[in-house]
């Protein structure tokens, strides 16, 4: 897996580290004085759109124009709005006192992803394996948080081999997986990822599966000519027509064959019942690095692959 000190929002707070460093007066002046990361949870936007973020005995306050790294310095409302309830890693600017005596620490998000950024994010290149964060879902694609709150995209044609309609059909938010550098930041900091090089070849996936078995899958389309079920994250057979199945249902399948050569399963529905059309569960190698990923077997001529090498040149 690829070393990545910066942390997605929310592994931070769970560190032994961020509690030592937000426990008490000394351990904030330490994270001032390191340029440590630390984190904490808003639990308010004041009417100047200041964050207030509680870090164990303290609260902190995040100034709006300290809520984001941007190329341009703008920052919009909804940005910092939408940060309220959740948790926010961040640098010690500056420790201040209220009329109390009490610390305040005075904190910037932007320094913390600044960091991420160019000690980090600009340093990956095409096929380096990351940890990432799905924080959004959209048609086309997962906004996942590789760090700090820096966020990527994972395009929907990149999550697996087997087609989907959503991306609801492969995550949810605020799940952890791991994912593949497919291109390098561009000059504003953002790459691209994929997902599918790490869940496996079509004979890794093929070989978990017999004829005359029966097994369990997911209704992925419905197509004239046959049902697409799949029986693994990258794989995916063709079953004979049956009335009354749509997408999403879960499905109970007879092996009726597996054709290397042809790269299919041929597939007969037993019986259908309604699911969730989500599994969630992947199991990933220790790869921190891909340079070329080939999904077909050497005896089919259709060719499925990917080139990370290529993309670095």
């Amino acid at each position: 897996m690829k070393q990545n000190e910066y942390l997605c929002e929310g592994k931070y707070i769970r560190t032994e580290q961020n509690r030592r460093l937000t426990g008490s007066e000394e351990g904030l002046r330490e994270a001032m004085e390191s340029g440590a990361i630390i984190e904490g949870r808003s639990f308010l936007c004041d009417e100047s759109h200041d964050l207030h973020v509680s870090l164990g005995a303290f609260k902190g306050i995040l100034p709006r124009e300290e809520c984001a790294y941007t190329e341009n310095g703008e920052i919009k409302d909804i940005a910092v709005i939408s940060r309220v309830g959740k948790p926010v890693c961040c640098c010690v600017t500056a420790i201040e006192h209220d009329a109390f005596g009490n610390p305040v620490p005075i904190l910037s998000r932007k320094e913390a992803q600044r960091e991420c950024l160019f000690g980090f994010v600009r340093r990956l290149c095409p096929g380096d394996v990351i940890d990432a964060k799905i924080t959004h879902l959209d048609p086309f694609g997962a906004f996942c948080d590789i760090g700090c709150g820096l966020v990527s995209l994972l395009p929907i044609d990149c999550m697996s081999v087997s087609r989907i309609n959503h991306p609801r059909e492969r995550f949810t938010v605020g799940q952890h997986i791991r994912a593949v550098v497919r291109h390098a930041a561009d000059e504003q900091g953002r790459l691209t990822l994929s997902h599918r090089e790490l869940l496996g070849t079509w004979e890794e996936n093929a070989r978990l599966f017999v004829p005359g078995q029966t097994a369990a899958g997911i209704v992925r389309s419905v197509e004239p000519y046959g049902i697409f079920v799949e029986l693994a994250p990258n794989l995916a057979g063709l079953a004979e027509c049956k009335p009354d199945v749509h997408p999403g249902q879960n499905a109970a399948v007879y092996i009726k064959n597996v054709i290397p050569q042809k790269m299919k399963i041929k597939l007969v529905i037993i019986d259908v019942c309604e699911g969730d059309g989500f599994s969630g569960d992947y199991r990933y190698g220790n790869e921190a690095h891909i340079d070329r990923w080939v999904y077909s077997p050497a005896s089919c001529d259709k060719r499925v692959e990917t080139d990370f090498s290529a993309e670095s040149e």
